[in-house]
């Protein structure tokens, strides 16, 4: 794998597929904590994966999912899922969303464009083993088992993850497009990814920041 520097730039995912996607490789293996961050946009009339995170031993691992047709978001730690519904997770604009998860009480909370959403339960147990992340795919096995039908189609910009849950105040600078602490597990501007498939990097576009 090579380290790419993304700074303004996207992913590209012009078309539904089950091989197109983004392999990235984690700095590190064993999780107590977790913040992703990222910011997406697509028409997808369907639900579909936006974060795969898989261990050995759970392919559904760290996951975040958007739904069509409630426009809502959703979380899997460990295969323990939580639904945020009731947001303006609408097509055809970009969205900036965040994810935390903390092993010591098993809270999770996601945030959308600067709001955040309902603190909620999944789990205590500790993310371990050599975790593989992908873009663009859900992982129904570790780095493969992809379906069509969960796919992204779009385009996402500034992944970001930490082995810790992110302030508040951070997440809003994220949010807002200001400077804040890179992540410290995947930084964008220093990726450690490989593209596979029909998976392109293209200038980013100008985005809106709520």
């Amino acid at each position: 794998m090579s380290l790419t520097d993304m700074t303004d730039k996207m992913f590209i995912f012009p078309q539904e597929t089950a091989t197109a996607h983004v392999k990235l490789s984690p700095k590190q293996d064993n999780f107590t904590a977790v913040t992703v961050c990222h910011r997406t946009f697509t028409d997808l009339k369907r639900d579909h994966v936006l974060f795969s995170l898989a261990t050995p031993d759970n392919p559904n691992g760290f996951l975040t999912w958007g739904f069509y047709n409630d426009l809502s978001l959703s979380t899997y730690v460990h295969n323990n899922q939580v639904n945020f519904p009731g947001v303006d997770y609408s097509p055809n604009k970009w969205h900036s969303i965040c994810t935390t998860w903390d092993s010591a009480t098993g809270l999770t909370q996601m945030w959308l464009d600067g709001q955040p959403l309902t603190i909620k339960y999944t789990t205590e147990k500790p993310l371990t083993g050599k975790s593989i992340v992908t873009l663009g795919q859900d992982q129904d096995s570790q780095g493969g088992g992809f379906d069509v039908k969960q796919s992204f189609v779009g385009m996402m910009t500034d992944v970001h993850m930490w082995d810790y849950v992110l302030l508040p105040h951070e997440i809003h600078k994220f949010m807002k497009g200001q400077s804040f602490t890179p992540g410290n597990v995947l930084n964008w501007a220093a990726l450690d990814c490989e593209i596979n498939g029909r998976v392109v990097t293209g200038a980013k576009q100008t985005v809106c920041f709520n």
